[in-house]
This record gives C-alpha cells, structure tokens and sequence, in this order.
C-alpha cells in the first residue's frame, strides 16, 4: 500500500510539473503572438514580366519568406512600345511617386533616368565589375557613378527559313555566310534569287515604324564610321556614309522590293506575327524571339524551322550589330532602398541568370556562365550569342539621346515609307537636333 502512495505522488507531482510547464509555455507564446511583428518588406517592380521573370520572383519571395516580398507590376513589349514604357516610367518618377521601387530600362535610357535613380556605389563592392561581361559596364554607369545593374544583355541579329534556303542549289555556302555576316550587297544579291525562287514569300521583314528599334537598323549601318559624329556640338548627320545607309533601308522596300510597304507600322513583335504569317525568309530580330513569344504568337509551328543568323554589314567594314539589354535602376524615391538592392543581387547570380536564359532566352551578364564549358555544350545557341556580342556597339551614350533617337526615327521612318528623300530626311533631321526644336508629328 505504501509503495502504491509512492507511485501515486509521483505522478501526481509529475503532472503538475507538466500543468506548470504547459502554462508557463502558452504564457511565452500568448506574449510572443502579441508583440508586434516586423511588416514585410513590398517591393514595387517594373518590367515585362515573362514567365522567367514570374520564377525569379517566386524563388526570391520563397527564399526572403515572411521579410521581402516582390511585387511585379507588368508592362508587357505585347502592349507597350519601348518608347511608351520610357514615357510611362519617365511620368511616374518625375512626380515624385514612390510606389514603384524597382524598374528596368533600355540601357540606352541609362542618363536620362540617372536623375530619378538611387546611387549604387555604396551597395556594390568594386570587384562587381569584375564578374560581369566588359560591355555591360559601360551602360550600368553614368558620369562614372553606378547608376545601374545589368539584368541581361541582347544583341541584334537576323533569323532565317531554313527549310526555304536548303532549297538553294548553293545552300551550304549560303549557310556558313550567313552565320558569318554577309555583306549587304551580297543580301540584296542573294534576296533577289530568293525572290525569282520563291515569288510568293516575303524576303526580309524589320521593324520600320517610327520608333527605337528603326534606329538599331539605322545605328548597325553607321556606327563604324560614324559613332563620334553623335558626340560633336552641332551634330552633323549629311556626311556620304550616313546617307547611303538610309538610303539602303529606303531600297529595301522601293527600289529591290525585299521588304513590304506595311513594315512601315512594325515594331519586332508585329514583325514576327506578320513575317511568320506570311513566310518571309528574313526576319530582323533580337535572340529571345523563340521564347519570349511562344505563349503569345498564335501558330507557333514555324518557329521551329527558324534558325539565327548574323545581320548583314557594309562592304568593307567589319559587322556591326547593335547592343541591347535592359537594367535595373534603383528609384531614389524609394523607401525600401536595401531590400531592392537584395533583390538585384539575387538577380545576378549564375543560377538565377541561366534560368532567364533558359526560361525566357535572356543572354546572361555574369562571366561565370561562360566560363562553364559543360553548360556552354548543353547550350549552343548561348555561345553564338557570344561571338555576335564580340561584334556589338553601343549606341550614342548621351542623356540627350532619346530626344535624338525620336528625331531620326521619325525622318528616316518618312524615308521608308517614301514621303522624304534620304538627303531630305537627315538635313531636317539635322536641323532640327542642333535648333532644338519641338517636333511636332
């Protein structure tokens, strides 16, 4: 009997000490439960928000749980032109308005949107610079301060049929020339063989409406020779060189008839739709084509038979294709400064980077994935891309240059549809630039 009382005050004694216990706990965690607890961080981000983009941001809000959260606010190339997004970011940010923290720009857009955008030399260590490609430096910075960070890079290039090419009795050579880069003259040569061969097809399809992608056709014809004249005070656009090129662009559609009149209304995404619709040979493009818009174009069965190819140069000069790519800029009218500079760095790593490439076709910025010669195997598109980036030029890096830009994009546009001579179109081009002058369209 007494060793039953034993037993019983010892687990009586027990489970008060577990009453006690338990109580003691739930008081901890009625406290815990009341104090306040730190709001998450909402970042505001701006950009095309592709499938790629959406997995970037689930990963960085998976990993940053519960501290930052990254909100996307979409501005599709489907619905917006890149000069309405610029006007569109330009409007928000000169009011002053913090409800947006993150944006990407064109890079050529860097100095104009430097006066909105946080300084970045204090987040970034110096040695950033050296984990990135060489040309992307030079559009992150602006008066020599971190402005920027480059998200992806991009490069001008040409895409081709080339089920209707092997069709060409000479079809390998034409291959290899066109990977190369051919001449301008041997295009025109080989378009107007094409043309006799297939009359029913369109040969070259480009962007001519009256915006920026014009002006990268227009840059990739004159930058060789011409790149400092954009740096003179006043510029001086009549020079032969200049004129010749525009001229090009203008017999493309007049004189050869390689292009239709309608690419007149074309920015790249209608020049896809209606040069797969209508089976163009050449359509001019940017690497991330095939995927950007896969979801988006209606018949996606041609895009299969499209192969990437070098744009053509000018006869005696080297090719010359044109630098695009977009970067993050930090507004200064944010309030959450640290947390997007998170976000950036998470951007920038190697894994994040092949996913935008493998996703959405984004050519990486950071040197590591090109020193992975096991993911370069598994990727032979990536390393095409980088032999045509050892051709790339900038264009004018000036904060004045987007007015310029919309300058010469609407006289070369009248050029093309044929309303102005070339001559015509860079004398006013000219005049207008060096007056300052408002114009009016």
């Amino acid at each position: 009997m007494r060793q039953l009382l034993k037993s019983l005050n010892f687990y009586l004694s027990v489970f008060i000490l577990l009453i006690v216990f338990l109580i003691v706990l739930l008081n901890v965690l009625f406290k815990l439960e009341q104090q306040p607890r730190a709001p998450v961080t909402r970042l505001y981000y701006a950009d095309n928000i592709s499938s790629a983009h959406q997995e970037l941001i689930r990963r960085f809000n998976d990993e940053y749980a519960g501290k930052i959260e990254v909100i996307p606010v979409n501005l599709p190339f489907t619905k917006f032109s890149t000069n309405e997004r610029k006007e569109l970011l330009a409007r928000t940010l000169r009011s002053k308005s913090d409800r947006i923290d993150l944006f990407t720009v064109d890079i050529i857009w860097v100095p104009r949107f430097a006066k909105w955008c946080q300084l970045l030399d204090s987040f970034f260590e110096p040695q950033w610079k050296e984990t990135v490609l060489p040309h992307v430096l030079r559009s992150s910075y602006y008066q020599g301060t971190l402005v920027s960070v480059p998200l992806y890079t991009d490069v001008g290039l040409m895409y081709f049929r080339r089920d209707l090419l092997k069709k060409l009795p000479d079809w390998p050579q034409i291959e290899r020339r066109l990977k190369e880069s051919i001449t301008w003259d041997e295009f025109i040569k080989l378009g107007l063989k094409i043309r006799r061969r297939f009359p029913k097809n369109l040969v070259y399809i480009f962007p001519a409406n009256n915006y920026e992608g014009l002006i990268c056709s227009f840059f990739e014809g004159i930058a060789r020779r011409n790149e400092d004249r954009f740096y003179h005070n006043p510029i001086q656009l009549t020079a032969a060189s200049i004129e010749s090129h525009v001229r090009l662009l203008h017999d493309l559609v007049h004189r050869y008839r390689l292009s239709p009149p309608i690419i007149t209304k074309f920015d790249e995404f209608q020049g896809y739709l209606y040069g797969l619709e209508h089976d163009a040979v050449f359509i001019r493009g940017w690497p991330g084509m095939l995927k950007h818009y896969r979801n988006i174009i209606p018949d996606t069965s041609k895009l299969k038979l499209l192969e990437m190819a070098a744009l053509p140069h000018t006869r005696g000069e080297k090719p010359a294709f044109v630098y695009g790519g977009w970067n993050l800029m930090l507004s200064k009218y944010s309030q959450k400064k640290h947390a997007a500079v998170q976000f950036i760095r998470f951007c920038l790593r190697e894994e994040n980077q092949k996913i935008l490439f493998e996703m959405g076709g984004y050519i990486p910025v950071v040197k590591s994935v090109y020193s992975n010669q096991q993911y370069l195997s598994q990727h032979p598109d990536l390393v095409y891309y980088h032999q045509l980036l050892q051709n790339g030029v900038h264009r004018p890096y000036l904060e004045n240059y987007t007015k310029i830009s919309d300058i010469l994009s609407y006289f070369i546009h009248q050029t093309i549809r044929g309303d102005l001579s070339p001559a015509e179109a860079l004398q006013q081009a000219t005049k207008v630039i060096n007056t300052q002058q408002v114009l009016i369209k």
